[in-house]
């Protein structure tokens, strides 16, 4: 871990990714590297493009008012660029002195297990979970199985596979009306969402059979595996930020989300304005404990480290752990770098842990060369 007397090594912010939640990492990404770059880090932004390829944005950039969809031409920004992903992992992996990389991509390959498996493979540090807590983190129906297998609370859900979709709808759907009408409280109504996705996108309450197909078919655009919801109509949306390694948590929350729409969907999240938020949610003293308990158990059990967000579904003071978000959003409407601020970590310090912590984790790492006095001859 670095000390002010300690120099800092070079941050490249990975930021974009091959994902629908290409535009919300845009956002993160950017006021990350611009809150370490203000903080005295040396700081590099690189954009990953919808189709996989890697450009090094100047390295004075700065986002400004810039919309998210100006990086759709990162040319046009000023970026060295394309690069493979092989070739850009390699010049990474070259680089003196060795960098950091702060993964603030969202969604498939950055915040599944994928990236993190190439800069491991190359020995570069970075932040936040390593592969096995990222693929955890990034798939609510492994969430789930894991979480209720250890006696913690999560909603009832079926989880529904494409290719048996594709085969027989009328089977499907017919499971799914039997599932709904055996939990009385949700009056039929079910939520679908892709399994491996985050942001909201391609998620869809279905008021009833006839909304079912249509939220599948959505569903089925961003994966291949369903996941589908008891729907908590009127539950809070309460949320856990999560810090540090184990011994010790730093654990912050809950705050609240108000939502704006009939769900927190993609909108209701990113419109500014249209949702309200809270860093402190109203909630009696048992219950913040409760919460703080599951998120922390939470958060170990699916192997995550660094940092990441915890959501709950709290209906009538009963909570529901929703999902684990091992690289929650830093967009200025988000409450994971903003709860830690009752602990005096405002955004800048939970970014420079984020980092520390990162390279703790990489110096602690396991031994990955050897040599053949190592094998067992």
């Amino acid at each position: 871990m670095t000390s002010p007397s300690t120099p800092h090594p070079p941050v490249v912010v990975l930021l974009g990714g091959p994902s629908a939640e290409h535009d919300v990492s845009i956002v993160s990404g950017t006021a990350i590297a611009s809150a370490l770059r203000a903080d005295g880090l040396n700081v590099r932004e690189i954009v990953i493009d919808l189709d996989g390829r890697w450009w090094w944005l100047p390295a004075d950039h700065e986002r400004g008012a810039h919309p998210p969809a100006a990086y759709d031409d990162p040319a046009a920004l000023g970026a060295e660029g394309p690069i493979t992903v092989g070739a850009a992992i390699d010049r990474l992996a070259a680089a003196e002195p060795p960098p950091i990389a702060f993964i603030a991509l969202h969604g498939p390959f950055g915040e599944d297990g994928t990236v993190q498996a190439l800069l491991d493979a190359v020995g570069v540090a970075y932040t936040g979970s390593g592969v096995l807590g990222s693929a955890i983190g990034m798939d609510k129906s492994m969430q789930k199985r894991i979480w209720r297998g250890l006696g913690l609370p999560v909603v009832d859900w079926r989880e529904i596979r494409v290719a048996r979709w594709r085969a027989d709808p009328a089977a499907v759907l017919g499971e799914l009306e039997a599932f709904a009408a055996g939990t009385p409280r949700a009056e039929g109504r079910l939520m679908v969402k892709p399994a491996r996705l985050g942001s909201s996108v391609g998620m869809t309450p279905a008021h009833g059979p006839l909304e079912r197909a249509e939220a599948l078919d959505l569903a089925f655009r961003y994966d291949t595996l369903a996941v589908v919801e008891i729907y908590l109509a009127g539950a809070r949306d309460l949320e856990i930020s999560v810090i540090g390694s184990d011994p010790p948590l730093g654990i912050y929350g809950p705050g609240e989300i108000v939502a704006g729409r009939e769900f927190y969907d993609y909108a209701a999240k990113y419109t500014l304005g249209l949702s309200a938020t809270s860093t402190r949610a109203s909630v009696s003293d048992a219950l913040r404990t409760t919460l703080q308990k599951l998120a922390r158990d939470a958060y170990r059990s699916v192997g995550a480290e660094g940092f990441a967000r915890v959501d709950f579904l709290v209906r009538d003071d009963e909570p529901y752990l929703s999902e684990i978000n091992t690289i929650p959003g830093f967009t200025p409407i988000s409450l994971f770098p903003t709860m830690p601020a009752e602990g005096g970590l405002d955004f800048t310090a939970v970014c420079r842990r984020a980092l520390d912590l990162g390279l703790q984790r990489h110096a602690e790492r396991a031994a990955t060369r050897l040599t053949p006095a190592d094998l067992p001859r």
